[in-house]
């Protein structure tokens, strides 16, 4: 395990620990205070705490070397995590709406409520210093289960900014109505951010192209060197925090083919190094008389074909 790869391992059980942390705080105030806002807020923190389970077993699996049955490597597992951690999150969601129904044909003011408030906010700072964390480390490490994790926890604090102040109303006005008020508030923040994973990861297991401005960027480093005559047919796709491009690039037919390769070569490290992150590349060389233009627009027609 490299040191990017213990990065992630490490922010992963920093994510765990602080989710068990909360979700047991707030489950225990939520059912000593009777407060289904709270409960929810508890389940939330519940789901969090389980998609952080996925997220760090994700992470462990997506760095493991290429074996005979994964050439490319096991990164798709960081994918499926985050499509795991979206159905989980809509799954909440579904749930807290029914329990705050049934909640509310009975509602009551829950009793010590400042206990409530004083979780609220242990939970917010928490969660504040955590996500950061996680969004940072999945910034440097092009992780998507990292990057998951941090969104639930960055839509848990927004979620407990609202218990938070319902709490408070409910301890200042004695309405009861506001606790399952506050719970399909919290539901629908959780949807948002679900369908929203739901979108990000269905684009990443599906092969979804690059960014067109990062396509863009590579295109220009490989015009930009001297000895290359142009290129097509450039393709790319992302596996985990792993990249994947191949590329034909045309060369004068008569030039040899060491120096072609080595050309090749170079043209590989300037696009490593050109801040794209990790990166497995091909690059075809073609002479520049006698060969077939393809485009990507070219091999959509040819496929529908």
């Amino acid at each position: 395990m490299n040191e990017m790869d213990a990065l992630k391992a490490s922010t992963a059980r920093l994510s765990i620990l602080s989710n068990t942390v909360l979700f047991l705080l707030k489950l225990a105030v939520g059912f000593s205070i009777g407060a289904v806002s709270l409960i929810s807020e508890a389940l939330h923190s519940g789901i969090d705490l389980l998609a952080s389970g996925i997220a760090f077993w994700a992470v462990r699996k997506s760095v493991t070397p290429p074996d005979r049955e994964h050439d490319y490597g096991h990164g798709k597992y960081e994918n499926i995590s985050a499509a795991a951690e979206a159905i989980l999150v809509l799954a909440a969601a579904a749930g807290i709406v029914y329990e705050a129904y049934q909640k509310l044909e009975k509602a009551s003011v829950p009793d010590n409520l400042h206990y409530g408030i004083i979780i609220m906010v242990i939970s917010i700072i928490i969660n504040y210093f955590v996500s950061r964390k996680l969004g940072q480390i999945a910034e440097v490490t092009d992780s998507q289960a990292l990057k998951a994790d941090g969104l639930h926890l960055q839509s848990d604090i927004w979620t407990s900014v609202g218990v938070l102040l319902g709490l408070f109303l409910m301890w200042l006005t004695g309405w009861a109505w506001l606790d399952s008020l506050l719970a399909v508030f919290i539901a629908g923040i959780i949807f948002w951010t679900g369908w929203e994973m739901v979108q990000e990861s269905m684009l990443q297991l599906t092969d979804a192209s690059l960014p067109p401005e990062e396509e863009e960027r590579i295109g220009k480093i490989i015009a930009d060197c001297p000895k290359v005559l142009g290129y097509h047919c450039l393709r790319t796709r992302k596996s985990g925090s792993c990249k994947l491009l191949d590329v034909h690039v045309l060369f004068d037919g008569d030039m040899r083919l060491s120096q072609v390769h080595a050309i090749c070569d170079e043209l590989e490290q300037k696009i490593r190094k050109g801040g794209f992150g990790s990166m497995d590349i091909l690059i075809h060389p073609e002479p520049m008389k006698g060969h077939v233009e393809e485009t990507k627009e070219y091999q959509y027609e040819q496929a529908r074909r």
